[in-house]
């Protein structure tokens, strides 16, 4: 141990203490030291001036008497030995004592042993129980309810006429969802336009009796000369007639419309008139102010479950979700199957049991098979010994420091990120990481996480990098504002190149204790906190009011803190060079074991993958967008295959992340379901409704901070896909002329901010972050949900904090749209 701390220190040994400061009591103090510190080279001036004038020194070790110092054939006891001997000698009597006593330790170990043997049987009880009974649920649920699905009607309105469709509901209190897909106009630009209205009215069958309607719900039509062949556009509605124990008369009109002149008129509130009679009929109606015939599909669904509840529902269904997760009680897939699967069982309770075709259009097949494809040549490519090769050639390249190889890894991710999907580039990355960490005995983990949340940043950067990116840009609105890939990588690059710095400073702060990053530390590391920690023990035991043992104090001092700089150095990775003899042997075993195995099938490889990359930037191009992402990776992955010429593909698929894609299947399930129970609108009309109540001069600055935040929050925890569906029109809706009228383009950026950042929040907020979980647990390296929360909540917190300042910066301050 001392030799690899002198081997070190040889050039630097007389900075430590000067001979003209040595007295003769400093020397007595000296010879006073154990010998693994007194003949340190740092130490070699207090050696050579007492063997000036004493003599030379040297060591015996005898059975008899211990280590005796001889001077001038004259023997002294080493009274540090002795010190050891009598520290020896209390240990022992401690020990006899502690065996002469009653072992109480032991039996209170014991009691605790027992207790918590009984404790985690019955939480293991308790959590069979809870999900058998959450099985019990989801199978009554689907033995008593029919699949439902919506009836589809087909009809034209003229105008000056009200169509009637007479429903059928189970109970008194009336209340129907009712989706309307027809000629409308996605974005209100006049509110004088044409109209159509649609409501719920209740009344006798033969003319006498009480009269009700329903609210009534206006959706504005396009112009009569663009109607014909005109897009088709949906909306929804729930419309709900009260029940009441008597008929009222008109209550708080409000407005009132000209149906015909033999039709009732009606207003915003629900009203009833006295006519008499019993027997009632409850009629869907239709009505139009264009003087154009209207066509219109409606499909209905009777007793939807209701806003309140819906909401409650979604946010128990995905807190099940989350603590499922976090308290990792199953398999994560698993607590995405249950959750989706216990969704489906409150929509079956609510009357809207899904088909099984509809459960399987729920399915963004898009991304399954964009996975699955860059799976299977990931899984090919892995064979020719590719990513062993690449992890030589960066340890290489980085001198085998680790700091430099992380740098190098999350650059290369983010970099390839802004350019390919974030999901392929994690695919091709993490294997190459996982192989590094093994050869530098670094924790595979934390470089893991740091690397998926570049990934995150990158994607964001570009119109293709990230699905929420794809889906803003390629938006009607959005285009008609002429944000091309051009512009919009620009705002965004500018933007993502500060998220960047502020992510990787964040990153080395929480890393910055080195242990962190590595399984188990290193033996010549080890060695060498030993070894300061025996310099410090014998600097302690030096009293610093005698002027002769200070000396020898200052001077082991000094020894410990040149000692504490180097252990920092080989701690970061800086201490290693390309000249170590460590490091060129360790090179060379790695070049020596880490070939390309197979050079044919890595040429074809190489040039499947060139295919795929070429037709992902091709996809910057509106003109050229002819093949989806999917349909791209599976064709390369079909090339490769097929050049590959392989008989058996069991092997292949056995390298599939299969849990990986069933966990994302569940999950848009998941997804889906809470959209139906309203929770995703929700979150947009929250939004909606605080930026109207401040001024018309804070809007932008407020509307931008609400969907930076909003989208980013909530893409921590649902998935950013549906969430950017959502609230793109959100965006979109308020930059309308009839709305607020807002700018889109800010809009635009600050919900791609929001979406692609809030990915880093938790390991289900992004793709790439789950495939990362996946593919490491693979190689025997599993991250938990709460390992990632960590690291991955603050790092979003900064990112959303950074690109709050940029947007104001650019568009409160600046006006840059």
């Amino acid at each position: 141990m001392m030799r690899g701390g002198r081997r070190h220190e040889t050039n630097s040994i007389y900075s430590m203490v000067s001979c003209s400061d040595l007295t003769p009591g400093s020397l007595e103090v000296w010879v006073d030291l154990p010998d693994e510190i007194k003949y340190d080279p740092s130490l070699a001036p207090f050696k050579q001036l007492y063997e000036q004038h004493h003599g030379k020194l040297e060591t015996v070790t005898s059975k008899a008497e211990g280590d005796r110092t001889i001077f001038n054939g004259k023997a002294t006891d080493n009274l540090a030995l002795d010190n050891h001997a009598g520290r020896d000698v209390i240990a022992k009597d401690c020990e006899i004592s502690r065996l002469t006593e009653p072992n109480k330790q032991t039996e209170e170990k014991k009691i605790r042993s027992k207790k918590k043997k009984q404790i985690d049987r019955a939480l293991r009880v308790f959590k069979l129980g809870a999900l058998v009974a959450c099985w019990v649920l989801l199978t009554v649920s689907l033995l008593l309810n029919m699949e439902t699905s919506d009836v589809v009607l087909h009809t034209a309105i003229e105008a000056g006429h009200v169509k009637e469709y007479e429903l059928s509901p189970a109970s008194d209190r009336v209340k129907v969802l009712v989706t309307l897909t027809g000629p409308f106009e996605e974005t209100v630009t006049n509110e004088t336009g044409n109209l159509l209205h649609l409501w719920l009215r209740k009344g006798s069958t033969d003319g006498s009796g009480f009269e009700q309607n329903s609210t009534i719900w206006t959706v504005h039509l396009k112009a009569d000369d663009v109607m014909d062949f005109a897009p088709s556009v949906s909306d929804s509605r729930v419309l709900e007639l009260e029940q009441r124990i008597e008929a009222e008369a008109t209550v708080d009109r409000n407005r009132t419309h000209h149906l015909n002149s033999t039709r009732l008129m009606m207003q915003d509130k629900n009203f009833y008139v006295e006519v008499g009679g019993n027997d009632t009929k409850v009629a869907l109606c239709l009505s139009s102010t264009s003087n154009n015939t209207v066509p219109i599909t409606v499909s209905y669904h009777l007793d939807p479950i209701s806003e309140e509840d819906g909401i409650i529902y979604a946010t128990l269904l995905l807190c099940c979700l989350y603590i499922l997760i976090i308290f990792e009680i199953v398999n994560r897939t698993i607590a995405a199957l249950l959750s989706s699967s216990l969704g489906i069982a409150v929509l079956a309770l609510g009357g809207a049991r899904p088909s099984l075709p509809e459960l399987v259009s729920w399915l963004d097949v898009e991304t399954l098979l964009l996975l699955f494809s860059m799976m299977v040549l990931v899984a090919i490519l892995a064979e020719t010994g590719l990513f062993d090769y690449l992890a030589v050639v960066a340890f290489e390249v980085t001198g085998g420091r680790t700091w430099p190889l992380i740098n190098c890894l999350c650059f290369f991710t983010a970099f390839f990120s802004t350019f390919l999907d974030n999901v392929t580039t994690v695919l091709l990355m993490t294997p190459v990481t996982i192989r590094l960490c093994e050869v530098m005995q670094l924790n595979p983990v934390p470089v893991l996480m740091s690397m998926v949340i570049f990934s995150n940043v990158g994607g964001a950067a570009t119109p293709v990098g990230d699905p929420p990116n794809v889906i803003i840009a390629s938006h009607p609105s959005i285009l008609q504002e002429n944000i091309n890939f051009t512009n919009f990588t620009l705002h965004m690059g500018l933007g993502i190149l500060l998220v960047a710095a502020q992510t990787y400073v964040q990153l080395r702060y929480m890393f910055r204790d080195m242990n962190k990053l590595r399984h188990t530390v290193p033996r010549d590391i080890q060695e060498m906190r030993q070894e300061i920690a025996v310099w410090r023990r014998a600097a302690a035991s030096l009293a610093s009011y005698s002027r002769d043992e200070d000396i020898v104090r200052r001077a082991l001092e000094k020894k410990v803190q040149k000692l504490h700089v180097t252990l920092l150095k080989r701690e970061a990775g800086s201490g290693k060079s390309k000249s170590d003899p460590l490091f060129c042997s360790t090179l060379a075993q790695m070049k020596q074991k880490y070939r390309i195995r197979d050079k044919q099938l890595l040429i074809k490889s190489i040039v499947c993958v060139a295919f795929v990359v070429i037709v992902f930037f091709l996809h910057a191009i509106p003109e050229l967008q002819r093949l989806s992402l999917g349909w791209t990776a599976l064709l390369g992955a079909i090339l490769l295959l097929l050049l590959a010429e392989r008989d058996d593909l069991e092997p292949i698929l056995a390298r599939v992340e299969w849990s990986t894609l069933l966990f994302f299947a569940a999950l848009f399930v998941l997804m889906e379901v809470l959209s139906k129970l309203g929770l995703i609108s929700w979150i947009g009309k929250i939004t909606e409704s605080l930026i109207l109540k401040v001024g018309e001069e804070s809007r932008l600055t407020v509307a931008l901070m609400l969907v930076l935040w909003v989208s980013g929050i909530a893409s921590a925890f649902v998935d950013n896909i549906p969430l950017t569906t959502m609230m793109v029109r959100v965006t979109a809706a308020l930059s309308a002329p009839g709305g607020l009228e807002l700018p889109l383009a800010p809009l635009a950026w600050a919900l791609s901010f929001g979406a692609c950042l809030g990915g880093n929040g938790t390991l289900i907020g992004a793709s790439a972050n789950v495939v990362c979980a996946g593919v490491a647990e693979q190689h025997g390296y599993r991250f938990t949900f709460m390992q990632y929360l960590k690291i991955g909540f603050p790092i979003m917190i900064g990112n959303l904090l950074v690109a709050s300042v940029y947007l104001i910066f650019c568009h409160t301050v600046f006006n840059w749209h």
